[in-house]
Order: structure tokens, then sequence, then C-alpha cells
């Protein structure tokens, strides 16, 4: 695989990722239930270490991380619409777009895995990292489902 090709893929993630980060922490300030804070604190950490993960490796492998990407043009934005639903105060409906958001987040790593000639270190932080947007999204879900 090219060195370009590469970049890209490894540049949609970092975005999925800082995607992922605001929406948790802008969620985080903004929702009431005490236990969602909590909750949204531990995946806005998380995904702020994978960001810095990822751009550790890419920087080992002389890649350089976009400050701003526009690789699909029209980057898909995840968490957009949390603000206005928290808003809300709907536990239900925060719930349903932070698993829309993991499910992004899921796919943006299959993707990412499917990557030829990646180097095994980061290949194996790539998969670390799939098994925890994983483990998010299946906590999110199982919140979503016990708050209706």
């Amino acid at each position: 695989m090219d060195a370009k090709t590469l970049q890209a893929g490894l540049n949609e993630l970092l975005e999925t990722l800082k995607d992922g980060q605001r929406g948790y922490a802008e969620a985080m300030t903004d929702v009431e239930d005490a236990d969602l804070k909590q909750i949204f604190k531990k995946y806005a950490a998380q995904r702020s270490e994978y960001i810095t993960e990822l751009e550790d490796q890419m920087h080992k492998l002389n890649l350089h991380p976009e400050e701003e990407s526009s690789i699909t043009g029209t980057v898909h934005r995840a968490f957009i619409n949390l603000k206005g639903l928290i808003t809300g105060k709907d536990r239900h409906s925060i719930l349903a777009e932070c698993e829309r958001g993991e499910d992004y987040a899921k796919k943006a790593y299959e993707t990412a895995q499917k990557l030829q000639g990646i180097p095994s270190e980061l290949q194996a932080l790539i998969a670390k990292q799939a098994a925890g947007v994983t483990q998010g999204h299946d906590e999110m879900r199982a919140l979503r489902d016990s708050s209706k």
C-alpha cells in the first residue's frame, strides 16, 4: 500500500475519533444524569487517548496527521445531532444518538483494519482501539435499551 492511501485512511480514523471526543465532551457538560456524565467523560478521555496513540504511530511512520481533514469532502459528523437532543434532555434519544456515533466509529475501524501493508505495531494499535470502540458501542446500546 502506498503511503498516501495509508495516510488518508489514518486521517479518516483520526477525524472520526476527534468527532467522537468532541461529541462526548459536549454531551458530558450538557447532560444532567450523573451516570451519563461519567460515561461520557470516560469515552471523551478514551477518544483523546486514542488520538494521541494514533498520531504517535503516524509520526513514527513519517505520516503527518492533517489538522482539518476534508478527505471525503463531506465527512459525516456522527455526533452533530447530540447537542440539540441534550437540550431536550431525553435520555433515550441521547443514548440512541451516541450509539449512532459509535456505529460510525466501528465502521471507520473496520475500514482501517482492511488497510493493506500496515506495520504490525500500528495494526495492533488499531485492533486494540477497535475493541474499545466496540465496547463503547455495546455500552451505549445497552444503556439505550434499558432507558426505554
